[in-house]
């Protein structure tokens, strides 16, 4: 995905750490050439967790602010496998999208099937009545970086 975005010409904008599928989705864009933006709440960039090559790098005081900047700077948002953050985030840009307050792509990487058991859930919350149907649609999901390329109008043609 990294490099992919890099060759896209597109910038890769996240959380701003060097752990995890994102610091490896950075280093990727990075030697490729592409241009990454990091944004890391204070406390984690204090712990010694922040990207040190990025292009460009924002400290904010609280994960709050950080998760704000992170969606205004981007034009799409990609989730890939993850942990609770990157549940959170994913959650939250889909809450947004279902009331209508952004209507940019979300993309979801369900590589090996990772994201399974959420997508079943939303069909059952949907199924019991507690989100609209077209929950499900909000996003596109995808089994690998090449599709979510594709999916965000970035594949090399």
């Amino acid at each position: 995905l990294g490099r992919g975005l890099a060759r896209a010409g597109a910038a890769l904008v996240f959380g701003g750490g060097h752990v995890g599928l994102m610091g490896v989705c950075a280093d990727a864009a990075l030697a490729a050439g592409g241009a990454v933006e990091g944004v890391i709440p204070e406390a984690l960039h204090d712990r010694e967790l922040a990207h040190g090559g990025v292009t460009r790098l924002t400290v904010t005081p609280d994960m709050q602010t950080r998760k704000t900047l992170l969606f205004e700077k981007a034009d799409a948002v990609c989730a890939l496998p993850g942990g609770l953050g990157t549940l959170d985030e994913l959650c939250e840009v889909l809450t947004w999208r279902q009331l209508g307050f952004h209507e940019k792509p979300v993309v979801l990487m369900n590589v090996d099937g990772y994201w399974a058991p959420l997508l079943r859930l939303i069909d059952h919350m949907a199924a019991e009545g507690y989100l609209p149907e077209r929950s499900r649609t909000t996003m596109t999901v995808v089994d690998d970086a090449q599709a979510a390329l594709t999916a965000l109008d970035l594949a090399a043609s």
